[in-house]
């Protein structure tokens, strides 16, 4: 039995990967319970160390729970426009998080008790934040496949943010993911639409055989 998806599955896979966008623009609406089954299952089926599965899922249903958050992350995005310096203006232009509009909020964090976890993090400890941003694009391209939009917001004090969902001692939020239906996906991504940025060449990430050695 060949192992490979045939071409449509593959294109399937390709397209969710390359069409993904860190979406900012929301149309309000519920999100079908089965499909945030799906995209929950998704991300819970991404790889994690030592298969610790360390992600958390924080579902916000509360709407003043939800503008508490949103306070949060403004309080921040000023403080970051602040640090910018010359850039200050440019960024404040910039519509950073959708959290009041999406039809979905969800904070994605670390579990307690991490350090009973040694397999793959005794010299390497935030393995453990890598598998959680697995989890994140395992989301991320499932939402993509089901036509809805998904935004990353870590523009947040992670000790407020701790405090404000009663955490336990240990445990970390990483990322605040806005979900929701949109109008239409960003053509290329949004930072690089609005010139903040762009993408780098592949090849310029590229070494070989040592660091900063070309790769054939």
């Amino acid at each position: 039995m060949n192992p490979a998806f045939d071409a449509t599955e593959r294109a399937a896979v390709y397209r969710a990967i390359h069409e993904r966008r860190d979406m900012r623009h929301f149309k309000p609406g519920p999100i079908d319970t089965e499909v945030l089954r799906r995209l929950l299952l998704a991300a819970h089926h991404a790889p994690s160390v030592g298969f610790m599965q360390p992600w958390r899922i924080v579902r916000i249903t509360d709407r003043p729970l939800r503008e508490s958050l949103h306070a949060c992350v403004e309080r921040e995005r000023l403080l970051t426009a602040d640090a910018l310096g010359k850039r200050r203006d440019e960024f404040m232009k910039l519509k950073v998080e959708g959290m009041l509009e999406c039809g979905e909020l969800l904070v994605m964090a670390l579990m307690d008790g991490r350090e009973k976890h040694v397999f793959g993090r005794r010299t390497m400890p935030d393995m453990d934040l890598a598998s959680v941003a697995c989890a994140i694009q395992n989301m991320w391209l499932a939402a993509r496949a089901e036509g809805l939009g998904m935004g990353w917001v870590s523009l947040f004090d992670e000790e407020e943010l701790r405090q404000i969902l009663g955490m336990p001692a240990g445990a970390r939020p990483v990322a605040i993911l806005c979900l929701g239906q949109v109008e239409a996906f960003y053509e290329r991504p949004m930072l690089e639409q609005e010139h903040w940025a762009e993408r780098m060449p592949v090849d310029a990430c590229m070494f070989e055989n040592g660091w900063e050695k070309p790769a054939s």
